[in-house]
């Protein structure tokens, strides 16, 4: 395979080519390491490119995929009432999931990866691999049902404005998914906020609710399921049941956790069989996504560690505080509701947006922990607040590096006067 491509590689390509060419050079370093050599013995390159460190990331993510597309269709059919025990009806609670998770993720690729071929083919270089980690996460921080061409626009924005404005990859300032998801919160907050964009497949006509029509993949797939003997989509009725909410443990919660636990049990919090972001409830999955990250050397434990410090400081400030029934949840269930861990994994240790210095990735991991929680517990309008702490720090970082070198930089200088 490498030899036949060695035979259609054009080195010099024509003005008129470039396209094609950097077409090639993105499949041939997909599939190979680039041939690359050090020469002065000063440099060592290794076998973990840019393209195979943003694959171990896309890898980590693996069990949110799995989960979250099952958990798409879990809550669809327990908003109807159907097959409401977890492992009830897999088949049809799989499938669904993957009807409604399929085209986010091709938008979101199509949509991203052809800017960036774009850009890549005008600057005559070769595609920029920082897509492949912001396409896999964009469709685990959106609701199940968000409408295409809304997520089209915002991956626009957020790779236009948010990267190659400022030179592409590795340049960015702030996290391209975050600032995607943004994009959509500010500008379409009906479509990402609320209890009712959380559960996939419903139809709402004022406050009531009730199922939406199946459409011709689940036709499709209820042929199958019709010779294998199996339930299919077209069984039972397509109201949703009475008392059917949709809320997230984020929104009970400004009415105090004894309101939460009357919806969801700390177990169901915890392994993620409630409604929200695609990829962000299941906390188990998310932790072996961060242990995969940190063992390989990727993400950075300390502001993995330090945010985890500034969450639980806050949230004992508040405990200490306790002006209101948001205050008085308990610190550590901070961290069974919403998209913490997420956020802490996968989102704050970006390593072209988050702070570089060892010192400053305390700074930076505390500050996103700590300014997180109190959004969520202060601000009544917005019950999550890791998007805005991260984006906020974000800004922040370099001067956080800035003044830590520069304190380095003294206290050598003082050792050197000493000596």
């Amino acid at each position: 395979m490498s030899s036949f491509l060695d035979k259609v590689k054009s080195f010099e390509p024509p003005k008129e080519k470039k396209f094609l060419h950097t077409l090639y050079d993105g499949f041939f370093t997909f599939l190979y390491t680039p041939n690359h050599v050090t020469h002065g013995g000063v440099h060592v390159r290794d076998r973990m490119d840019l393209k195979r460190t943003m694959v171990m990331v896309v890898l980590a993510l693996t069990l949110c995929y799995i989960f979250g597309t099952y958990n798409i269709g879990h809550q669809h059919f327990v908003a109807l009432g159907q097959h409401t025990s977890f492992m009830a009806a897999m088949h049809l609670k799989l499938f669904h999931g993957l009807i409604k998770i399929l085209p986010v993720f091709i938008v979101t690729h199509v949509v991203g990866l052809g800017i960036e071929f774009y850009y890549a083919a005008r600057k005559g270089h070769g595609i920029e691999e920082g897509f492949l980690v912001t396409g896999a996460l964009i469709p685990l921080i959106m609701p199940p049902d968000i409408p295409l061409w809304i997520l089209a626009f915002a991956i626009s924005f957020a790779v236009i404005l948010g990267k190659e404005a400022f030179g592409g990859t590795g340049m960015n300032v702030v996290n391209i998914a975050l600032l995607a998801r943004a994009f959509v919160f500010f500008a379409y907050p009906g479509e990402i906020s609320g209890d009712r964009c959380w559960v996939s497949g419903l139809e709402f006509v004022g406050t009531t609710a009730m199922g939406e029509t199946y459409g011709w993949a689940h036709s499709l797939f209820d042929g199958i399921f019709k010779w294998l003997g199996v339930a299919t989509f077209g069984d039972g009725g397509g109201a949703v049941v009475d008392g059917w909410s949709g809320a997230t443990p984020l929104a009970l919660a400004k009415g105090g956790w004894d309101n939460v636990t009357a919806h969801y049990s700390s177990l169901q919090m915890f392994w993620g069989g409630i409604p929200g972001s695609v990829g962000e409830t299941c906390k188990p999955a998310i932790i072996i996504g961060a242990l995969i990250l940190v063992a390989t050397g990727i993400a950075s434990w300390r502001i993995m560690f330090s945010m985890v410090i500034g969450a639980a400081f806050m949230g004992l400030l508040f405990n200490a505080w306790g002006h209101d029934v948001q205050m008085d949840i308990p610190w550590y269930f901070h961290f069974y509701m919403g998209s913490f861990w997420f956020a802490m994994a996968f989102m704050a240790t970006d390593p072209v947006t988050a702070a570089s210095t060892n010192s400053g990735k305390w700074i930076y991991g505390f500050g996103i922990g700590a300014l997180g929680i109190i959004i969520r517990v202060m601000n009544a309008a917005y019950p999550e607040g890791w998007m805005l702490a991260i984006l906020f720090m974000n800004v922040w970082a370099p001067l956080i590096d800035h003044y830590v070198v520069q304190s380095n930089m003294k206290r050598r200088a003082k050792r050197v006067a000493v000596a």
